[in-house]
């Protein structure tokens, strides 16, 4: 069986596999919701919670312990382009067949679910899961306008999901234009007077990867008075597999924006 990954990448298996190690937790969460239980996962794996203490860990995304990985001698590899180390994923490559996901919209991880789920002989489950996402977001309130968001992901220095990413998608789902829409860096480090710049209607300040609290939100508002800012959950912004099921019923009940 020949199967082409989302970075245009060709794998070929003998068979449907069954000894899977998962690279990221999006896949990783999606591999539990087909009912495959991977081998190992990364310590970020953190869904669904109630596997993850007895899981076996081969490191973190950006830092996998391929003796780890190989010693284990999986049958499939499921990364993702952003989220891991392409030397790292090179040198996975030499020996096992790795699959790659590459997302950037609603549809790239439909997509991504639905090819998983061929690959692992789970396309009904796949589909369904699909079908239960699209109809979860069909559900969201459609804003009449579209208020200017900063969506923040770090602090010192702050940095902020820019355009072409998955966070943009999501926002635009949740009714704001993304003021860094004409920015040509995906993540870029902003400074106060860029922000204030920027002027925002919005600012979300994300639970992930950098841990926003609210006195991170009282620092923000002392600088911008005017400007409605609100803690988020990142998981839900970020994450592009089973966990997209809440994300979308998280979104419908927030105000409007």
């Amino acid at each position: 069986m020949i199967f082409i990954d989302q970075t245009g990448y060709k794998i070929t298996l003998d068979r449907h596999p069954q000894r899977i190690v998962s690279l990221v937790p999006s896949q990783t969460e999606l591999l539990y919701c087909l009912v495959i239980k991977p081998i190992a996962q990364t310590i970020f794996c953190v869904h669904p919670n109630r596997y993850f203490k007895e899981s076996d860990k081969i490191g973190g995304t950006k830092k996998l312990s391929l003796t780890k990985i190989k010693r284990l001698k999986p049958d499939l590899i499921i990364g993702n382009k952003e989220e891991n180390q392409k030397e790292q994923i090179e040198q996975l490559r030499k020996e096992f067949p790795v699959w790659l996901s590459d997302i950037y919209t609603l549809e790239d991880s439909y997509d991504m679910i639905n090819q998983v789920g061929t690959i692992l002989d789970k396309e009904l489950l796949a589909k369904q899961l699909v079908n239960d996402i699209k109809t979860n977001f069909d559900k969201i309130p459609q804003a009449n306008n579209s208020p200017r968001a900063l969506y923040m992901i770090w602090r010192k220095p702050y940095m902020v999901a820019g355009r072409n990413t998955f966070i943009q998608e999501i926002l635009q789902k949740q009714g704001f234009t993304n003021c860094l829409d004409n920015n040509e860096s995906r993540y870029p480090e902003l400074s106060i007077d860029q922000i204030k710049e920027y002027n925002p209607d919005k600012i979300l300040l994300s639970s992930e990867p950098y841990p926003f609290k609210d006195k991170h939100m009282a620092e923000l508002q002392s600088i911008l008075p005017h400007t409605s800012i609100e803690l988020v959950d990142g998981e839900l912004y970020s994450w592009y597999g089973p966990r997209l099921l809440k994300t979308a019923a998280y979104l419908a009940t927030k105000s409007s924006p």
